[in-house]
C-alpha cells in the first residue's frame, strides 16, 4: 500500500497540471502559449538547469557520467528511429527527433523530483541538459537538413550549461541571491511548460494513426528497454538507476514539433504532431507502471 500511495504522490501533481491546462485549452481554443515557449527557451530552461545541477548536491563527476550515458542512449534512440522511419517509408531526417527526444524536461524533471527527491532532480537534470543542447542544435539540424552553426548562440539552455558546468568544476557554492532567484524561475517553469504541454494536446491533432503508433511503439517501448539495457551495462544501482529509466521512458517531446514548425514542410510537422499526441496519451498509461518499476527496483 504504501509504494501505492508514494505512486500516487508522484503522479498526481504532474498529471494533475497537465488537466489544467488540457483543461484551459479546451475552454479557449485561441489561447496562446508562445509566451510559455519562449520564456522557457530564454529564461526558464537555463535556470532550472542550473537551479537543479548547482544545489542539489551533484558534483561535476556525476554531471559528465550521466551527460555521457544520456549521449549513448541518444545514439542507440537514432539507430532504433532510423529502421523504424526506413520501414515506414517516412523522412529520416526531419522526423527523427521525436523518436530520438524524449520529454526529459517537462514531464521527467518533475517525475523525478516527485519520485527521488533533491537527488533525483539533480541527476535528471544532468539528462535533460543534453535533451536541450539537442534540441537546439541537432534537432534544428535535422529539421533543416542543414548545419547551422549560429543557431548555438541563440540557444539559451546552452548559457545555463555552461554557467553550471563553470560552478560544478570549480566546486563553488553559488550565492544564495543566485539560488533564490533560480528556484523561483525553475518551478514556475515546470508549472508552465506541463501546463502548456495540456494546452498544446487540445490543438495537436493526428494526421496518420498507423505511423504514430509505430513511432510511439519505439519511443515509448523501445526507449525503457534501451534504459535497462544500459542500466545493466554499466551497473547502474538506486537512485541513479531509477531516475535513468524513467528518463528513457519518456514521450515524445513538444518541443520538437515547435522546432520543426519553424523549419520542415507541413507534411512533416503534421507527423511529428501527431507523434507526440499518441506518445504522450499512451504514456499515461505506461509511465506508472515504469515509475511503479523504478520505486520497487531502484530506490
Amino acid at each position: 500500500m504504501d509504494i501505492l500511495i508514494k505512486l500516487f504522490e508522484v503522479i498526481f501533481p504532474v498529471f494533475l497540471i497537465i488537466g489544467i491546462g488540457f483543461f484551459l485549452g479546451k475552454r479557449d481554443p485561441k489561447i496562446d502559449t508562445k509566451f510559455i515557449t519562449k520564456l522557457a527557451g530564454t529564461f526558464g530552461t537555463p535556470a532550472l538547469i542550473f537551479y537543479s545541477l548547482t544545489t542539489t548536491g551533484v558534483n561535476f563527476e556525476t554531471f559528465l557520467t550521466f551527460f555521457t550515458y544520456e549521449v549513448i542512449a541518444i545514439i542507440l534512440f537514432s539507430f532504433v528511429g532510423i529502421i523504424t522511419l526506413l520501414l515506414t517509408k517516412q523522412d529520416i531526417f526531419r522526423e527523427l527527433p521525436p523518436l530520438i527526444l524524449p520529454n526529459n524536461g517537462n514531464i521527467g524533471l518533475p517525475i523525478c523530483l516527485f519520485a527521488y527527491g533533491a537527488k533525483g532532480l539533480g541527476i535528471a537534470a544532468a539528462i535533460a541538459s543534453v535533451i536541450m543542447l539537442f534540441h537546439f542544435t541537432i534537432g534544428i539540424f535535422l529539421a533543416k537538413k542543414k548545419i547551422d552553426m549560429t543557431t548555438i548562440f541563440f540557444n539559451g539552455p546552452i548559457y545555463g550549461i555552461i554557467a553550471a558546468i563553470i560552478f560544478l568544476y570549480l566546486d563553488i557554492e553559488p550565492p544564495i541571491f543566485l539560488v533564490n532567484a533560480t528556484f523561483l524561475i525553475a518551478y514556475a517553469t515546470i508549472f508552465l511548460v506541463l501546463m502548456s504541454l495540456g494546452i498544446a494536446l487540445t490543438k495537436l491533432k493526428v494526421f496518420s494513426l498507423k505511423n504514430s503508433f509505430i513511432n510511439s511503439f519505439s519511443r515509448i517501448i523501445i526507449g525503457p528497454l534501451i534504459g535497462l539495457l544500459l542500466i545493466n551495462f554499466f551497473g547502474l544501482k538506486g537512485v541513479e538507476a531509477g531516475v535513468f529509466f524513467i528518463q528513457c521512458s519518456m514521450p515524445s517531446a513538444i518541443l520538437t514539433y515547435l522546432v520543426a514548425s519553424m523549419y520542415s514542410p507541413k507534411r512533416v510537422v503534421d507527423s511529428i504532431a501527431s507523434t507526440i499526441v499518441v506518445s504522450t496519451v499512451i504514456s499515461f498509461a505506461t509511465l506508472p507502471i515504469v515509475i511503479y518499476f523504478s520505486l520497487i527496483y531502484f530506490m
